[in-house]
């Protein structure tokens, strides 16, 4: 029997970043205060760890333009 594969609820940087097809460095230069494009999902602190939750990226998704 093959085991399953727990999906997590939080993603760190490298997660989100490859969840949403970007680059981890987009996402850490839109996390800096005053960045002229700020990243549009805000992270969860948990510890000195940066998550994001995927309910949160699914909704970012969600109400994207689509043009």
């Amino acid at each position: 029997m093959k085991a399953d594969r727990i999906t997590p609820r939080l993603l760190d940087i490298e997660q989100t970043a490859q969840y949403l097809s970007i680059a981890p460095k987009t996402i850490r230069n839109g996390l800096y205060r005053g960045s002229p494009q700020p990243f549009p999902v805000r992270p969860k602190k948990l510890g000195k760890r940066i998550l994001f939750d995927r309910k949160d990226l699914d909704e970012f998704i969600d109400n994207m333009p689509t043009e």
